[in-house]
């Protein structure tokens, strides 16, 4: 049986990704990243890392010190799923060859696997773009009630 495939984003993509969810689903507060940490049980540290880049990339206002935390820094209809796997992505390389660079494929210069792959990796990125994140951000109860977010929004309010 052949070897399953496994074509994965890094963790700090997934925890962006996250970080704007619950952020998105509560867009009309100031959250702060120790309870986006809990909600995921994710580090803070890690968090503090992925909400500097989201907020460098201009998807979150951060708000530093004593009551602060992260907001969305604009609608998210704005935001794309795409726009934030590149921020977060240091290349989406899929094979060696898509890097020039540090390529040592004998055959890349008359390959045709490579054409397929970055075909699939643009329509990859296509139906991401295509995805915004006002799309995945509203959770109903269920999703309230797993990440707890009713209960952090009567402790804050």
């Amino acid at each position: 049986m052949p070897e399953r495939v496994k074509m994965q984003l890094t963790n700090f993509t997934d925890y962006a990704l996250r970080t704007l969810l619950y952020l998105g689903a509560q867009p009309e507060r100031l959250v702060p990243i120790a309870e986006v940490s809990a909600a995921y049980g994710i580090s803070r540290h890690h968090l503090m890392k992925v909400a500097s880049l989201l907020a460098r990339a201009g998807f979150v206002a951060a708000v530093r010190g004593r009551g602060g935390g992260l907001q969305l820094a604009g609608p998210p209809e704005a935001i794309t799923v795409g726009a934030v796997v590149r921020a977060c992505e240091p290349n989406l390389d899929l094979v060696e060859c898509f890097d020039g660079a540090h390529n040592t494929c004998p055959i890349a210069s008359v390959c045709k696997l490579a054409r397929v792959l970055d075909g699939a990796r643009g329509q990859f990125m296509a139906a991401l773009d295509a995805c915004t994140l006002a799309e995945l951000a509203a959770p109903g109860p269920q999703t309230q009630k797993l990440l707890q977010i009713w209960r952090r929004k009567v402790a804050a309010g």
